[in-house]
């Protein structure tokens, strides 16, 4: 199998990369390198910036308002972005969302929510998991019931979704609820799309270890939702569910290897009983140890790219990609806080600029608590494990 890329995809990584030179605006490329939180704002420009430019829809054919770009494409734009320091493009309307209304909503739907999505009219969450309804997330208990009154037929929804991400800024989510008890669980589930503004709708912040605002809890009580919100067939939202999340993970390739770049740098420059760190014999070890691991990924990530691109499906893969990628990320934020060192404080953003403190202090600690999530999020890493078992050998 050649990995190499076509003349034409060396060409199109040459288009992206002059874009990012040009059109990323500075201040938003140093707060993504300082791994500093972007606010509604900033997300907003970075969104705008590549919509002017038809590339915000990167998961889009072209019919609906997204660029049609293979697999590879898709692959190169994020890899560079990564690499660019580029805001990361928020996945739940763009990558999640939009796929699912183009292959499973009605036409009316697909007129009405696909172009809000992308001149920012809507932003969305996602609520999908419930306490005690994470991994397993079949065991959902959201409900939603069909009622009748005076306005008409609709659906009133009563439950609790959690860790729901910027829920704090979303005009819409979209939820998994039960509508039927009288299959196996799977069978009873639907999916909705339910106004953040509704009367019965409340946000509640979680402040997670980083010290920041970004999940939240939130309930329903009553909330009334029209019977045109329901996307696919009732009690069939399992379908969707799945298909969604075949759009939500991947390994972050790019991120891995931006992150790589940042430890390297800090790893020559700390200097440690007189030598800079990377020629400590252990800390250079583990650091080897992890480019090694990513070089692995890269190459098994361009074969299941190669797959995609020739009609095929990812399939298991997309499960082991997304085991390795997590665990990289983490052991990469791992020892670029190790290796900052006693000033990696998770509190201390203000006071680190003493001299000597490189960069990262400020945020090192942030940034591995935070990335502790990689390993639960988008299918935890144990159920992949299971699927992987069960599927490739047959356990």
């Amino acid at each position: 199998m050649d990995l190499d890329f076509t003349a034409a995809e060396e060409a199109f990584r040459t288009e992206v990369r002059a874009f990012l030179a040009t059109q990323l605006p500075a201040a938003l490329r140093t707060r993504v390198a300082e791994g500093r939180t972007l606010t509604k704002a900033e997300m907003v420009q970075w969104h705008a910036i590549l919509q002017s430019r038809g590339w915000l829809a990167s998961h889009w054919p072209r019919e609906h308002g997204g660029p049609g770009w293979t697999a590879v494409e898709r692959f190169i734009f994020e890899y560079e972005c990564a690499l660019a320091d580029a805001p990361r493009t928020l996945p739940f309307g763009l990558i999640m969302l939009g796929p699912v209304l183009i292959r499973y909503g009605t036409p009316a739907q697909k007129a009405h929510w696909l172009p809000r999505i992308l001149d920012g009219s809507d932003w969305w969450c996602q609520g999908y998991s419930e306490p005690g309804a994470g991994s397993d997330l079949a065991a959902l208990r959201t409900r939603a019931v069909r009622t009748t009154d005076a306005r008409g037929e609709h659906y009133l929804v009563n439950g609790q979704k959690t860790w729901t991400t910027l829920a704090q800024h979303a005009d819409m989510i979209f939820c998994l609820v039960r509508t039927s008890t009288d299959a196996r669980p799977q069978r009873g589930i639907s999916f909705l799309l339910i106004d953040m503004k509704s009367p019965g709708v409340e946000v509640r912040p979680i402040v997670t270890l980083d010290g920041e605002h970004e999940v939240n809890e939130v309930f329903f009580t009553d909330v009334r939702v029209p019977l045109e919100n329901l996307v696919g067939e009732e009690n069939e939202g399992w379908t969707c569910a799945k298909y969604l999340l075949t759009h939500e993970r991947n390994a972050g390739i790019g991120f891995c290897v931006a992150a790589l770049q940042r430890l390297k740098t800090v790893a020559a420059r700390v200097q440690r009983q007189g030598r800079p760190l990377d020629q400590d014999p252990l800390f250079a070890a583990r650091m080897a140890r992890v480019e090694i691991a990513l070089e692995n990924l890269k190459t098994t990530s361009l074969r299941v790219t190669a797959t995609v691109a020739a009609g095929g499906s990812p399939g298991v893969q997309s499960s082991a990609l997304k085991v390795l990628g997590s665990e990289i990320r983490q052991e990469l934020s791992s020892l670029i806080r190790r290796a900052v060192g006693p000033r990696a404080q998770a509190q201390l953003a203000d006071a680190l600029a003493l001299d000597g403190s490189p960069p990262e202090a400020a945020t090192a600690t942030a940034q591995y608590l935070n990335n502790r999530k990689l390993s639960i999020f988008g299918g935890s890493n144990e159920v992949q494990r299971g699927i992987i078992a069960k599927t490739m050998l047959g356990l």
